[in-house]
């Protein structure tokens, strides 16, 4: 099913959604080509019409792939794992998978909208602080509740999923609930290249 002609994904490197796509295309082996979309420059290059034609909703990540374009991260790696099952980012176990699921939405719903760029430039320079810190907190706190109860060496068991995908980047918020996503950043390959071409390109995208 997938086409011969490489992926290409429009991200930006401080984007949490374009970096769970990275490490997905990393972790399966998929070779991608990036399109920087720079969400501050120029006002934002994501509300240029190029862009809102791939995305009416002027969001990164995009995902040109098997001839449709993909937004929502989370849609995105969805497909790739439907489309590209191995390695596969979803367990064999119903009840697991579910699981999975739960703490990718918890973060991508329930947490990161609420502290996204669009929602921070509404509240205010004088309140934004305060506003991303106290829903950041509170999912946080809750996040960790969670995993105290179902976790092992990673969120969901002993293997790496989307649900770890979703929080690779807690830790830059100051996660209380470190001890159980640290492992993968030490451990797995696929986000050790993301991180080298994430900081070897960054710098061209500022």
């Amino acid at each position: 099913m997938a086409s011969t002609r490489k992926p290409a994904l429009y991200s930006y490197f401080r984007s949490s959604c374009s970096w769970r796509v990275r490490i997905a295309l990393a972790f399966k082996g998929i070779e991608y080509e990036q399109v920087a979309v720079n969400l501050i420059k120029d006002g934002g290059q994501q509300h240029a019409d190029s862009f809102k034609n791939l995305n009416p909703m002027k969001q990164v990540p995009a995902l040109n792939i098997d001839g449709i374009t993909l937004s929502q991260s989370l849609a995105i790696i969805q497909y790739l794992e439907e489309t590209r099952p191995n390695p596969r980012l979803l367990p064999t176990d119903a009840k697991k998978r579910a699981q999975v699921r739960m703490i990718s939405d918890h973060i991508t719903s329930g947490i990161q909208p609420l502290q996204n760029l669009c929602v921070l430039q509404r509240v205010g320079e004088e309140k934004k602080l305060e506003w991303a810190q106290h829903f950041i907190a509170n999912g946080l706190h809750a996040l960790e509740s969670l995993l105290q109860q179902i976790s092992g060496q990673f969120c969901v068991g002993d293997e790496v999923h989307i649900d770890v995908l979703t929080g690779h980047r807690v830790w830059g918020l100051g996660s209380v609930c470190l001890w159980s996503l640290s492992p993968v950043f030490l451990t797995d390959p696929a986000y050790t290249q993301d991180r080298d071409n994430h900081w070897s390109t960054s710098r061209l995208w500022s």
